[in-house]
């Protein structure tokens, strides 16, 4: 039954993602990189925000994988290689899923804050965590595309839903 969730998350998680990415995609690059209050300045800094920390946690819950060191790094200029890359780690993350077993969901694994902090949790608080904080960002490069002016597109969980 999380197996069934998770993979809705995922599968939302892209289609959200997406749609953010065609928007900006449509802007004049000032726009797109214009500073405007949010915690990651501009929407390409929440884009690239929010690819670094799936990456981490993809790690952490993996294994496998690389990632900055900080949590504001700006792994890509260029937009369009941005989106590639989002689109591949909602891919991995997606599959990650996929190879989860029931039991996996309720097993407990251990990992490093970038801190270097150590931590136990179960795979599930963590899966819940990574998609709750990628709603959390989400929501604020839909603020972004507000303030610079332009008509964000719905990303709700039931929007996604009734589109199916």
């Amino acid at each position: 039954m999380l197996k069934a969730h998770f993979q809705q998350f995922a599968a939302y998680n892209a289609w959200a993602n997406g749609r953010l990415y065609d928007q900006a995609a449509s802007l004049p690059d000032e726009a797109y990189r214009r500073h405007v209050g949010v915690f990651f300045q501009s929407l390409h800094g929440t884009l690239n925000h929010l690819l670094v920390t799936d990456r981490i946690w993809l790690a952490r819950l993996t294994g496998a994988g690389s990632h900055p060191g900080r949590l504001d790094a700006i792994l890509f200029e260029n937009l369009e290689v941005l989106r590639a890359a989002r689109q591949a780690e909602d891919a991995r993350l997606a599959g990650h899923i996929e190879s989860l077993s029931d039991d996996d969901f309720e097993a407990t694994f251990e990992y490093r804050q970038l801190s270097g902090a150590r931590h136990k949790q179960i795979r599930r608080e963590a899966l819940a965590h990574l998609f709750n904080h990628q709603t959390h960002h989400r929501s604020q490069a839909h603020t972004c595309l507000n303030l610079i002016g332009a008509d964000p597109l719905p990303l709700d969980l039931l929007y996604y839903q009734r589109t199916l």
